[in-house]
This record gives structure tokens, C-alpha cells and sequence, in this order.
């Protein structure tokens, strides 16, 4: 089976799936390559408020395909990295779905999303000290602001796989759900944040993503949006909001990594 990039759009919510069955859904260059302008054209879908990346049967990601670390190490990272920084910056909420191994490349993106839920079960590891390579700094960044850098050190220096229990306690998983439920509340959280205001996520993202320079921009677009006054409304009125603001539709909010 082609390795492959899936993606689908349901109830405003885009799902990729990593697909390479026969290397545990390990990412070739074509796969890294072919993401950032898949998160371009979602990004652009006024239909997407919630984006899962997710791996196809009972693996999230084993990391990158080694064969294309044989043939050009270093254009694997720089396609890798791309990858890696369109997903950090895609402009609404990005939620990893993780089952099996999320190692390497796996765990880069999954670190790039903006949250992480997991199956019991799931393993998680850093692994360039296996194969000398220079884990990029952008990824170190992004792992050290996760963790801590004394486990982003302890995952750096040793490759060591941890389990979803350490993955929790040191903050890489938001929640760890039982084997059989990780869909099922994948699908009610991304319903939640469907619902809330698209205006206070894409700020709060690249606040805290480092952008308080960005406070200005973000006063600006409060102003100009509908959404605080129907939120307020809607509170009062003891009923649900329907928020109108939309990144896709306004202007792209150019988060930052």
C-alpha cells in the first residue's frame, strides 16, 4: 500500500491520518513533503475550525522511513522541519490522536500540535541519539516548552521510550484515555472546541506561542468582531453562541512557532 497522507473534513473538523502500513506508518520524504500544502488548503476551509492528526491502525508514528535518512539525511530534516513548523503555525486548534509507538519524527509532530491525547498503551520517545543525528532546534525548543528541559534531556540523551504514564505526569499527553475510548472523546473535545470562539483561539495560540507583540493586532480584531457581543448574549440568553469570526474568512492570523 502507497504510503500516503488521508485527510476528510466532518462536522468542522479535518482528520489527517498517517498511512504507511508496512513501517508502522513511518513518514517518507514525500509524506513530509506533501503536509505543509495539505495544511495550506485546510487552513484555507472555512468549514475547519479543529484539525486531528492521527496514524492509520494501531500506530501514531514510528518517524521517519530510515531509507530516506540513507539517501539524504539532511534534506529528510529540512522537509521534516517544514513540516513540522506548518503544523505548529496552522492558525485553529490541532489535536494529536495517539495509539503505539509515537517515536522520532512521530513525536516532533505530535509536540507540534497544540494538544495531545493518548490510548493506554502508547509509547513515546526522541530518538536522533540512536542514529547521531542533530535534533533540530526548533523541535528542541518546542519539547523543552512541553516538558522541561530535564526531561527533554532525559528523551534526548538516552532515546529512551516512556510510557503513557510518564507522558502525562511530565505534561507530553494532556489525557490518557483506556484502550476503546480514545475516539470516542477525541470526537466529544473536538465538538467542544468547534463550538467556542475562533477569534480567542487563534490569539490565545500565538500568544502563547510567544507573540505578545501580537496584542495589538488581536485588540484590533476584537473590535471589529461579533464574537464578544454574542458571547455576552448568548450568556445572558442562557443559550448556546454562534460565533462568526473565522480566520479562513477574515485573514489568516499568521501564528507563530
Amino acid at each position: 500500500m502507497e504510503p500516503q497522507l488521508l485527510h476528510s473534513v466532518t462536522d468542522s473538523v479535518a482528520t489527517v491520518v498517517v498511512r504507511h502500513p508496512a513501517k508502522r506508518n513511518a513518514m517518507t520524504a514525500a509524506m513530509w513533503g506533501s503536509l505543509p500544502p495539505l495544511l495550506e488548503t485546510l487552513a484555507a476551509d472555512p468549514r475547519v475550525r479543529v484539525l486531528v492528526l492521527t496514524g492509520a491502525g494501531g500506530t501514531f508514528c514510528a518517524g521517519a522511513d530510515i531509507s530516506t535518512l540513507r539517501e539524504s539525511p539532511h534534506e529528510a530534516q529540512r522537509l521534516a522541519v517544514a513540516a513540522e513548523e506548518a503544523l505548529a503555525a496552522f492558525p485553529k486548534p490541532t489535536l494529536a490522536a495517539v495509539r503505539g509507538h509515537c517515536v522520532g519524527g512521530g513525536a516532533q509532530l505530535a509536540a507540534a500540535c497544540d494538544l495531545r491525547f493518548a490510548e493506554e498503551g502508547a509509547r513515546f520517545g526522541v530518538t536522533p541519539a540512536k542514529l547521531g543525528i542533530v535534533y533540530p532546534a526548533s523541535a528542541t525548543r518546542r519539547l523543552v516548552s512541553l516538558v522541561g528541559p530535564a526531561t527533554a534531556k532525559y528523551l534526548l540523551f538516552s532515546g529512551e521510550l516512556i510510557d503513557t504514564a510518564r507522558a502525562l505526569r511530565t505534561g507530553l499527553v494532556d489525557e490518557v484515555l483506556p484502550e476503546g475510548e480514545l475516539d470516542g472523546r477525541v470526537a466529544e473535545f473536538t465538538r467542544i472546541l468547534a463550538s467556542r470562539s475562533q477569534l480567542t483561539q487563534a490569539a490565545a495560540k500565538e500568544f502563547a506561542n510567544g507573540r505578545t507583540d501580537r496584542d495589538p493586532y488581536w485588540a484590533e480584531r476584537a473590535r471589529e468582531s461579533d464574537d464578544t457581543a454574542e458571547g455576552v448574549a448568548a450568556f445572558l440568553g442562557r443559550r448556546a453562541p454562534h460565533f462568526t469570526w473565522n480566520p479562513s474568512t477574515r485573514g489568516r492570523s499568521g501564528c507563530a512557532t
